[in-house]
């Protein structure tokens, strides 16, 4: 591999040129240029990113901790995110927190300490010192689907609260009475929001959530089939499972079929965060969808308005109910709710 003396001999110029040349520095001549670009081709050479990095005080490089990378929702998003910072000229570094606060942390520390330009994370839980304090240090920073209340950076997330709306009054439409959620943990901003949505859009028809009918979830697949099973041995079990994430529905959808038991002519199931595979899923699950890669450009775009010097704000997307046949729909009906 070529070095950046092979490329000076090349061009019959010194390093400091090639240096200067390859940082855009205006002191140097355009013939020194045009021969020091010339030999960069003839040669291959590339520059090192890291010794770069020393120079310019920037690694273009960006750093993405997601929640949980088996989970359909943040691959998708971390795909959009790095999709949009390609096109923007920075690389992304993925951390996965697989769900954990100290996992999540050291992901955290560690991209900090490779001198990264700007950090994205979705956080696990809502109290994390070492993301204040890189905050309160200056450190390029924006939230992603979560936040952590207090920690003044912008927060790109989507409003699930109307789509929530939508899918209560749709299952009561059709009937249901009995409903049930299975949440995501208390400490997540999403968690909590879900929950708290669904509560107040069930008192609109007149409907309490009984403690019974709230099942505590981790956002993952076993969760969502050990809270299915319990609401499933209740004296007088829910018409309708809501899972407020798409693992979670997977392991209700487990519970049910466990038992024997057939979505939706014995129990009906519904679903937060739309996946692909829900369409091909016998009968197709009626979910929330987020806009996903939306939030993940938006994300993308936020951080590099800070690390440039930009103003940088929230932005909040409306999340929308797409309506299949898991809840006791007629088999024709294919409706979104916009």
């Amino acid at each position: 591999m070529a070095s950046i003396k092979d490329v000076a001999a090349e061009a019959g110029v010194s390093v400091a040129t090639v240096s200067r040349v390859l940082n855009d520095h205006p002191s140097v001549s355009a013939d020194a240029r045009t021969r020091v670009l010339t030999a960069v081709e003839a040669l291959g050479y590339r520059p090192n990113a890291v010794a770069r990095s020393l120079r310019t005080d920037q690694t273009h490089a960006l750093g993405l901790v997601i929640s949980d990378v088996l989970n359909p929702y943040f691959t998708e998003l971390a795909r959009s995110v790095e999709e949009e910072a390609r096109a923007l000229g920075y690389s992304v570094i993925i951390g996965n927190a697989d769900e954990r606060p100290d996992l999540q942390d050291h992901h955290v520390r560690t991209l900090l300490d490779r001198r990264i330009d700007g950090l994205l994370v979705s956080p696990t839980d809502g109290g994390s010192p070492l993301m204040l304090e890189a905050a309160r240090a200056g450190t390029p920073m924006v939230f992603v689907d979560r936040w952590i209340p207090g920690v003044d950076v912008p927060v790109i997330r989507t409003d699930g609260r109307a789509a929530v709306r939508d899918l209560v009054a749709h299952l009561h439409g059709l009937g249901h009475r009995r409903l049930a959620i299975i949440a995501g943990p208390a400490a997540t901003t999403t968690g909590q929001e879900r929950v708290g949505a669904f509560r107040e859009a069930l008192r609109a028809y007149g409907i309490e959530l009984p403690d019974s009918y709230i099942g505590q979830g981790d956002f993952q697949a076993e969760s969502g089939r050990r809270v299915t099973e319990e609401f499933l041995r209740l004296p007088e079990p829910p018409e309708v499972v809501f899972a407020a994430d798409n693992l979670m529905t997977l392991g209700a959808l487990d519970a049910i079929r466990a038992r024997g038991m057939r979505v939706p002519h014995d129990i009906a199931l519904a679903a937060f965060d739309d996946v692909p595979w829900f369409v091909h899923t016998d009968p197709p699950i009626t979910a929330i969808a987020q806009p996903t890669g939306e939030l993940g450009r938006a994300a993308v775009r936020a951080l590099v308005d800070r690390i440039e010097g930009r103003p940088s704000t929230s932005v909040t997307l409306p999340a929308r109910l797409v309506v299949r046949r898991s809840c006791g729909e007629p088999s024709q009906s294919r409706r979104s709710t916009p």
